[in-house]
């Protein structure tokens, strides 16, 4: 696998918009479209969305948020995963686990420690999946999806 992260531009826009995940899965992550519409509504700086690639091959689609104003008073900034969809036929190839590992780098390298995910609960969302990557339940919710955090260790 030779994955990498390309910036969402003209050239590539119908090729990120065109992403679907599994059939059963659309209610856990919203289309790459509406994403692209909230990244642009949103102020610079605050969505990274990325087209994934292996090799020239599309696989996914991740955006992150990066400091945000977590409660909207002040009182706390976070940065994450705001969403990842890996296409249909290219799950459990480690893509996801990429993704995560590339918006980790992205947020320590702007001097973050911590990574922040939400997800819909429930058997047939990601928990799993966040869980074994070395997530953790914080306790909290964000508009009904529960809150995990990665400790990304020293910046």
């Amino acid at each position: 696998m030779t994955s990498r992260l390309e910036e969402i531009t003209p050239r590539n826009f119908e090729t990120a918009i065109g992403i679907r995940v599994r059939p059963g899965q659309e209610h856990a992550v919203e289309p790459v479209e509406r994403s692209l519409a909230e990244a642009y509504v949103h102020p610079p700086g605050v969505a990274w969305p990325r087209l994934i690639l292996d090799g020239t091959r599309p696989v996914g689609f991740l955006m992150a948020f990066l400091d945000i104003d977590w409660y909207g008073d002040g009182s706390v900034r976070r940065s994450g995963l705001w969403r990842l969809n890996i296409a249909a036929g290219e799950q459990g190839r480690g893509h996801g686990r990429f993704a995560v590992a590339s918006v980790g780098a992205e947020i320590r390298r702007r001097g973050g420690r911590e990574l922040y995910v939400t997800w819909h609960p429930g058997a047939d969302g990601p928990e799993e999946f966040y869980l074994r990557l070395g997530f953790r339940k914080n306790g909290e919710t964000s508009g009904g999806q529960t809150v995990g955090v990665l400790d990304l260790g020293d910046a």
